[in-house]
């Protein structure tokens, strides 16, 4: 049996670490320039150096994506920055612009991975992109695990699917409405997300009308899908949201990693379904469904009523550990933590270490009864002090 790669999103350099220690095999981020992720954190030149020198130290590999469709004024630099991204070891660039393939080409010797938005679907499209020099296809979303093994298995060559996150209403984000109610191109690194704004729909049988996301998708997620992905072969699962918070790509990782590694094994995680799923809900999240992994999707994928698209999650992301010294451990609040809510450690590994909200305090060592957002905090942690280390997310359950 197969044991498929870990992709996980990579918006910063920050979160880049926290998913290579929480356990994905490969992490995918992009540089100021060529990227659909515009508005993301993004990676200046020495953070990506940073980046590709973290993750080879923990043999994770990394990605590049240089996936926006260019103008000519874009494509200006493009050859430098590849041949710096030759330079400093990348494992391969993320395109999908042909004319982007061609300059990645003639300016180093990266692999290519074609992205999702080329909208890949079938073994001729497949067939086509590999003699272009292709050496792996991220398969679109509509692409079922059954059509990506047969695609595999007639093209030749590695596919990568999406296993959980956000979907599109376009073919794999190709999509033009942003061009049109912002001034921003979507292909370009634009998008503002105008699928999931609340929109008025008028009958034209009556005059009747009513309010509702009904272009917004929910979310996919995979979970119970891992046994068919290893089993048909797929090379890497991935994990969307390079926008999303340290704490969807801490949850994530540990969750998904875990659900591969305990099937690979022969040991199956069926008794540990409800512990991952935990994880799953504990993020912020729209409503989760199984995409296309099975059979296409239909309207049961996307909202159909007035209420909002986002759940709020099981619980807060708290904050980060910086360090552990002297018994104790020191925290970055990304929020406060309140009275009644109970805070957990979660390790790269392991069951969430629960710590009492009346032990915090502040670095000169006084009790602090309400710990606010953005200050660093001293956790004491006694026997459980061998199992955090730096890095490790910090939640609390919402009251």
């Amino acid at each position: 049996m197969m044991k498929p790669e870990l992709l996980a999103p990579a918006g910063s350099l920050e979160k880049l670490k926290v998913a290579v220690l929480y356990g994905a095999d490969a992490v995918f981020f992009s540089g100021q320039k060529f990227s659909l992720r515009a508005r993301a954190d993004n990676f200046t030149l020495d953070e990506i150096r940073q980046g590709v020198e973290f993750a080879n130290k923990h043999g994770v590999k990394t990605y590049i994506t240089l996936n926006a469709f260019l103008h000519d004024d874009d494509l200006e630099g493009l050859g430098e920055f590849c041949q710096f991204l030759d330079e400093i070891g990348v494992t391969a660039v993320i395109v999908s612009d042909l004319g982007v393939i061609d300059v990645v080409q003639r300016h180093s010797r990266l692999n290519v991975h074609l992205s999702t938005q080329a909208s890949c679907l079938n073994t001729a499209s497949a067939s086509f992109w590999k003699r272009q020099g292709v050496e792996r296809i991220v398969l679109g979303r509509e692409v079922s695990i059954r059509e990506a093994a047969e695609i595999k298995a007639e093209a030749g060559l590695e596919v990568e699917m999406f296993i959980h996150g956000a979907m599109c209403m376009a073919y794999s984000g190709n999509c033009v409405i942003s061009n049109y109610t912002a001034g921003r191109d979507s292909n370009r690194g634009g998008c503002i997300q105008s699928c999931r704004f609340q929109y008025q729909q008028s009958s034209p049988a009556s005059s009747c009308s009513s309010n509702s996301f009904f272009m917004s998708s929910k979310d996919m997620s995979g979970l119970e899908y891992v046994p068919e992905f290893c089993e048909a072969g797929i090379d890497s699962l991935k994990i969307e949201g390079r926008m999303k918070s340290l704490f969807y790509v801490a949850s994530l990782c540990r969750a998904y990693r875990r659900a591969i590694d305990l099937h690979v094994s022969g040991a199956g995680f069926s008794d540990e379904m409800n512990r991952l799923n935990a994880e799953l809900v504990s993020v912020p999240h729209r409503d989760y469904f199984d995409a296309s992994f099975s059979k296409p999707a239909g309207m049961l994928s996307t909202f159909q009523d007035r209420q909002g698209t986002i759940r709020s999650g099981t619980h807060q992301f708290t904050g980060i550990v910086l360090e552990k010294c002297d018994r104790f451990a020191a925290v970055r609040l990304y929020a406060p933590i309140l009275e009644d809510q109970r805070v957990e450690i979660l390790p790269f590994r392991g069951d969430p270490i629960h710590v009492p909200v009346n032990d915090v305090y502040d670095l000169l060592g006084n009790r602090m009864d309400s710990p606010r957002q953005d200050c660093v905090v001293r956790i004491p942690l006694d026997e459980r002090l061998a199992l955090v280390e730096p890095m490790n997310v910090v939640r609390a359950a919402r009251v």
